[in-house]
């Protein structure tokens, strides 16, 4: 790994010429726009570039209703209430993000957030109204000083939005690919994005291996909470659209800023795999945080006790439990009553009673787990990335936006609003496919080695067998979970760095000596190549959060507890250089430095 000094910005940078080990595409399709994800990120985006008249193809890796955004209990936030104002929505925003919010990001947030959820309305997503009104019912959550979380159905906001875009998705006939895994970014001879490879699993259109030739690619992946062991996200956020950006040469930010939700289910300390989420609307609405002797802990550490900024929140649960040798804390809503948690939180009701709580009579155990990653590929405020003609939004992206904390519920909104802002820069690009074909020709061989071709000899990662998943995982869970240390990140990079030389190694890769084992390199399929973006992610992320030697946001190391802002109060930017070494350099202030024009 290298590393290197401040800098202020470098310009579009070609194809590191590295990709994952696959078969060569088998097929393709022409388009002026392919979007990867189906979140509302990636839908909103899709929509408004069909609207502009771009051909626009969608593919996702599950069905497209599966997304990452019918997850969200919580909650989409706006000024959208009486007496509240863009101004005081970003002054909530500012203090989450803990200093390093972009400020110029966070203000075309929050300042076009408000319209942008009401043109999410006229798209047919219906929100809980006010009884006897047509007015939009508000709710707080964490580190909101006013009401301004407009919730669907209760605690089922992210399934109603997803709803209402694929629907619409449906309703304007995109061409959708689904099941499928996306592979690597295509580029042309000048380093310019030409599409995607990807994989296709079982259901879909097509079998096996293909592309989508296209010269704007829209990476909304979600995000990359698989790289824990216990995480809020559903099993396909793999941190695939990070990965495929680093081995194609974009910059990607924040990574050490993974926010760990305070109030998850906890169900033993051998639980793996998606956790149910207790939303942070139950605090919102009341509920209280209490101890294994029922005493409220949250009550003088901070002016909004269990309303705090979640890291805040996260941290203080982890402090109490160890504190008192127990593994978890309680969230007591009890008082409010069957009729409440029934229309309120079925959602978390019925979670709850699946596994044997009753939140009506009893307390719910509940303990921090992976939720949200604050950062991802940079890009700038129209969404580009460091890539001409790769754009970035939703989880997957850095805005600038989270800083080193996301507040509760600007997910989906950072989602809607850039999805826009990236939509309407590339209806005002002049791009276009030559020869305009629409079918599925096979791909000839020069464009289906995509930007090796344009950048000499393609180098491959080595392939990962799908069990070191789990090993990947518990690493990142000891290491770099919610505490973390020099010594404890130190144990996991040497770890994650063993895992890769042992792939290295079963495929003949780096020089590195053969195995101890008789075991072979994986053959190439989904379970490895997601195994291998997880690692590929994972070092990324320790390696951001071993240089960030204090506590800022989500970032909390037990060595070195305060806030630096002399020496910290800036973002790391990371590359993947041709020969698979990290590149780590600095921005001078919290503003990230504009991507140049493409």
């Amino acid at each position: 790994m290298t590393a290197t000094g401040t800098t202020t910005g470098p310009g579009p940078v070609s194809g590191t010429g590295i990709r994952l080990n696959a078969p060569a595409p088998g097929w393709s399709i022409e388009a002026d726009v392919v979007v990867v994800g189906s979140g509302v990120a990636g839908l909103t985006a899709a929509l408004r570039c069909a609207a502009a008249g771009r051909r626009t193809v969608v593919v996702t890796k599950a069905r497209l209703d599966d997304g990452s955004t019918r997850w969200a209990q919580g909650g989409i936030a706006a000024a959208l209430g009486d007496g509240d104002t863009p101004e005081q929505h970003l002054a909530d925003t500012l203090v989450a993000g803990a200093g390093l919010c972009d400020e110029t990001a966070v203000r075309a947030l929050v300042t076009e957030g408000p319209d942008a959820v009401h043109r999410l309305i006229g798209t047919g997503a219906r929100f809980d109204t006010t009884p006897g009104s047509d007015e939009i019912a508000l709710t707080r959550e964490g580190g909101h000083h006013r009401r301004r979380i407009a919730h669907a159905g209760g605690d089922a906001t992210g399934a109603e939005i997803s709803r209402a875009l694929v629907e619409a998705v449906r309703a304007a006939g995109l061409r959708t690919i689904e099941n499928a895994l996306v592979l690597d970014l295509l580029t042309d001879a000048d380093g310019r994005t030409s599409g995607v490879t990807l994989h296709v699993m079982g259901e879909g259109q097509h079998d096996g291996v293909g592309a989508v030739h296209a010269p704007a690619v829209v990476l909304a992946t979600g995000g990359m909470g698989q790289v824990f062991s216990a995480t809020t996200n559903p099993a396909v956020s793999t941190g695939d659209g990070v990965a495929l950006a680093l081995r194609a040469g974009a910059e990607v930010s924040d990574l050490e800023f993974v926010q760990f939700h305070p109030t998850v289910l906890y169900l033993g300390p051998e639980a793996e795999g998606q956790q149910p989420l207790i939303s942070e609307a139950v605090r919102g609405e009341g509920a209280h945080l209490v101890d294994a002797d029922g005493t409220r802990f949250m009550v003088g550490m901070h002016e909004l006790a269990e309303l705090a900024p979640r890291d805040i929140v996260a941290k203080a649960i982890v402090r109490r439990a160890h504190e008192q040798g127990v593994e978890h804390m309680y969230l007591d809503g009890r008082h409010f009553g069957a009729q409440m948690w029934e229309s309120r939180f079925p959602t978390i009701l019925a979670a709850c009673r699946s596994h044997g709580i009753d939140p009506v009579t009893e307390p719910i155990p509940v303990a921090p787990a992976a939720h949200h990653a604050s950062g991802g590929v940079r890009t700038d405020l129209r969404g580009r990335t460091t890539v001409p003609g790769l754009y970035a939004c939703g989880e997957v992206a850095c805005t600038g936006v989270h800083g080193a904390n996301r507040l509760a519920s600007n997910s989906l909104l950072e989602g809607l609003v850039f999805a826009e802002r990236i939509a309407s820069d590339i209806a005002a690009s002049d791009i276009a496919v030559p020869g305009g074909a629409d079918g599925g020709e096979p791909a000839s061989s020069a464009r289906s080695t995509g930007a090796a071709t344009a950048s000499g000899p393609r180098t491959t990662l080595p392939l990962l067998a799908p069990d070191a998943r789990t090993a990947v995982q518990r690493i990142m869970t000891a290491g770099a979970g919610v505490l973390r240390s020099a010594e404890s990140l130190a144990r996991a990079a040497a770890e994650l760095d063993g895992i890769h030389r042992e792939a290295s190694a079963a495929a003949g890769q780096d020089g590195a000596p053969a195995p101890d084992t008789d075991r072979k390199a994986p053959e190439p399929g989904v379970e490895a190549w997601e195994a291998t973006n997880l690692l590929c992610v994972a070092r990324v992320l320790v390696a951001a959060a071993q240089r960030r030697e204090e506590t800022r946001g989500c970032h909390w190391r037990e060595d070195h507890p305060d806030r630096d802002d002399a020496s910290w109060r800036r973002h790391f930017r990371i590359t993947l250089d041709a020969d698979r070494a990290l590149s780590i350099r600095t921005t001078e202030t919290a503003d990230f430095p504009s991507p140049a024009t493409p």
